[in-house]
């Protein structure tokens, strides 16, 4: 049998600040900075304010912070159980391509954070466990194929505990004993259903990737404290791959390991849903900005993607603000009516807007095994206009206008002042600072 956990426990243990290049320092930067904007602008929601406030009654007396307002100091497994929510709270957080079923910024941050605040760690600090984490998180993920989805589980909350315990573990100093043991545990902390794509309990979603971050620092803390884990959770045979996936390629798990920074696979979303209609939201603006017209010129509509994607998100009645962003036939259509890029276009008057969801029933998804999306549109007037796109994320030099955009309702002109500092952040002595300013 392999030795695959150990080698990425003692390759995590082992990575510093100064063995990034600047490269991988900047995408860590600016996945931070994403997923700082997408926790604020969910701080706001309803199920957010259910999971804060949870996590200020169950964790109070620490020095971790909920970016969230009037919110106190708690400890530090409630502040990564509640950042971690509030990052996936409304679509906003990053992911990879290829895709892993990882999502970097909102699994590894909320738990390192945490645990930096809580022992004052330095902006480098946090800037080398968050890389650390994700560079152990994504290789799981690719090891996976995605396969795990097709048991049941939502990918990102299985593999986000591992890149959350690495990422705390390396804040807490462990060795590559202690952060085996991390991972380890982890292993058993593991999970998240899909059930809720079924069209009920859409809420569930939103608190996957917070639990996963919460269970990191549980991981890394037991670790510390010399509880222990099988040295053989991902390889095993009764490991990981093997248990929560259909197919998996172990030789993903270690590939390129010290030579190749898989946290460069990340990628920023553009649009508050679901990153697989990111290509087809693309396509369907770009064909209205060339010809222009109105949403209510389109008599109906068609997407081709894969067929994960057609089984997964044909959803034509969402049944709530979840399902709506889960929906591609929904967020074309809405795309169509309102500013795709702004969070506040997705809500209950969307949602329940008699033209938009007409448009959504008359959307059909077909399968068709290509990279990203074609989008077909008929007008009433006769026109049928076509376009193909793929990707849809964020491109360079989008960032700031995407923070000013999350941030600009709770914290106004003081977001852009909070996105300078933490394009700064290697230069922080501490980092007790990010928080939701007052």
């Amino acid at each position: 049998m392999t030795d695959d956990t150990v080698r990425l426990a003692r390759y995590a243990a082992a990575l510093r600040y100064e063995d990034l290049p600047s490269e991988v320092v900047a995408s860590a930067k600016d996945t931070i900075a994403d997923t700082v904007a997408a926790c604020i602008c969910g701080g706001d929601k309803p199920w957010s304010r259910i999971v804060i406030d949870y996590a200020r009654r169950t964790g109070p007396g620490g020095n971790s912070r909920i970016f969230a307002a009037g919110s106190q100091p708690v400890q530090a497994p409630a502040a990564a159980l509640a950042n971690g929510a509030l990052a996936h709270a409304f679509e906003l957080d990053s992911l990879t391509r290829p895709g892993a079923g990882a999502h970097p910024g909102a699994t590894v941050l909320p738990p390192a954070l945490a645990v930096a605040q809580e022992r004052g760690a330095s902006g480098r600090e946090l800037i080398a466990a968050f890389v650390a984490g994700n560079e152990i998180m994504i290789r799981i993920g690719r090891a996976t194929g995605h396969t795990n989805e097709a048991r049941g589980f939502h990918a990102p909350g299985t593999t986000g505990p591992f890149g959350a315990a690495v990422a705390a573990g390396h804040l807490l100093g462990l060795d590559a004993a202690g952060m085996t043991n991390a991972i380890g545990i982890a292993g058993s902390l593991a999970g998240g259903l899909l059930e809720f794509a079924k069209g009920d309990g859409g809420m569930v979603k939103r608190l996957h990737l917070g639990r996963a971050s919460e269970a990191g620092v549980l991981a890394a803390s037991l670790a510390q404290a010399g509880f222990t884990g099988p040295r053989t959770v991902l390889e095993g045979e009764f490991g990981f791959l093997r248990v929560f996936c259909t197919e998996f390629d172990e030789t993903e798990l270690t590939r390129g390991l010290g030579a190749d920074f898989v946290t460069l696979s990340t990628v920023l979303k553009r649009y508050p849903c679901h990153a697989t209609a990111h290509a087809a939201v693309k396509a369907a603006r770009e064909l209205q900005a060339e010809h222009g017209f109105a949403g209510a010129d389109v008599e109906s509509g068609t997407v081709t993607g894969t067929r994960r994607m057609v089984e997964r998100h044909a959803i034509a009645e969402p049944a709530d603000l979840m399902l709506a962003q889960y929906s591609i036939p929904f967020c074309v259509a809405l795309a169509l009516f309102r500013e795709a890029r702004d969070p506040e276009s997705y809500d209950e008057a969307a949602l329940a807007d008699p033209q938009i969801r007409a448009l959504c029933r008359r959307i059909a998804l077909l399968p068709e095994d290509t990279a990203g999306a074609m989008v077909t549109l008929v007008l009433a007037d006769g026109r049928r206009l076509q376009r193909r796109a793929e990707g849809g994320m964020l491109e360079n030099g989008e960032l700031p206008d995407k923070f000013a955009r999350l941030t600009r309702r709770a914290i106004g002109a003081r977001g852009m002042v909070l996105f300078e500092r933490l394009q700064r952040l290697e230069r922080e002595e501490c980092v007790d600072w990010l928080r939701l300013p007052d």
